[in-house]
């Protein structure tokens, strides 16, 4: 059984499995620190609507190195658009973030295979575009389907996906979630820690899925640096940042309710970001803070604020 693996044993059953590679850019960093990820925007984590365009004019703008690229806006442009929108991220230094996966895999089969019809449509237009990743998340319990029932089925769909992606060139994230408030809310608990995401992506057994980190449920699941450091950057597609409010304890934090990194410092973000540095991790890391006060200022101001954190979090680690 998957969940009476050790960690130790799960990550040799990584090893073995395929999902641990090689980074094109990465691995382990022996000559001392050297950050390779990007400071990423993803518009929609803060409130603010904007089409891709505005999203890479207001990257670029307040400082960061790249930007989430949204599939279904890149699968209206000609060839020609696509190339003129490539060269306006190069000539503003940036790379692409990670797409939003645009398929309902945790509801009702109907809706998922219809979504499944039309993802290769996405697929094509983000490796047209050049992008490489794609992010998704579990939800932690189910009302109906037991953790096994659950798995399963996980299993099935997000191979069915992970398969699509990769005859494409992309990378698919999974992301666990991990505050008790969430999981234990629900009548089938299912994944919300970092072994069981592992064990999942082990089961699909496809060597482009790997994990989406985020430093909220890392924090909420009471992991710790060891538990990153048993992975290689390679292992995982994207990243989260964000911080928790203060004087809460940790099983009673609630997903809906963060802060922007380095905000309160109830995580430790040079611990996280730090062990990120040490695997080699060369992805986006962008923030995820669940803030109403942040959502309701002008577009333009909400990016300022959410640049100023995330540079003050990349300074963390030089």
């Amino acid at each position: 059984m998957f969940s009476s693996l050790s960690r130790r044993s799960l990550l040799g059953g990584l090893v073995g499995s395929g999902l641990v590679l090689e980074a094109s850019r990465a691995g382990r960093i022996e000559d001392g620190p050297l950050r390779r990820f990007t400071m990423d925007l993803v518009c929609g984590n803060i409130g603010v609507r904007a089409r891709l365009p505005e999203a890479i004019t207001l990257a670029h703008k307040y400082g960061f190195e790249s930007v989430a690229p949204d599939a279904g806006f890149l699968r209206s442009l000609s060839d020609s658009e696509v190339s003129e929108l490539r060269e306006d991220l190069k000539t503003k230094k940036l790379v692409w973030g990670a797409a939003s996966l645009s398929v309902d895999f945790r509801g009702q089969e109907e809706s998922f295979r219809n979504d499944l019809k039309r993802l290769p449509q996405d697929a094509k237009a983000l490796k047209r575009a050049g992008a490489s990743r794609v992010g998704t998340w579990i939800s932690p319990g189910h009302s109906r389907l037991t953790y096994l029932s659950n798995f399963k089925q996980h299993v099935s769909r997000l191979g069915e996906i992970g398969k699509i992606l990769g005859d494409h060139g992309l990378r698919l994230g999974l992301e666990y979630v991990g505050p008790k408030t969430s999981w234990s809310s629900t009548r089938y608990p299912f994944i919300h820690t970092m072994a069981e995401a592992c064990e999942l992506i082990v089961a699909i057994h496809q060597s482009n899925i790997g994990l989406v980190l985020d430093s909220w449920h890392w924090y909420t699941s009471h992991e710790s640096e060891p538990d990153l450091l048993r992975l290689k950057g390679s292992d995982v597609v994207c990243c989260d940042l964000n911080d928790a409010p203060a004087g809460i304890p940790i099983d009673e934090q609630k997903d809906n309710t963060r802060d922007l990194p380095c905000a309160t410092g109830v995580i430790d973000l040079k611990v996280f970001l730090g062990a990120l540095v040490k695997i080699g991790y060369d992805g986006p890391v962008r923030a995820e803070p669940f803030k109403a006060e942040l959502r309701r200022l002008p577009p333009e101001e909400a990016v300022a604020h959410t640049a100023k954190a995330m540079k003050r979090a990349m300074q963390l680690v030089g």
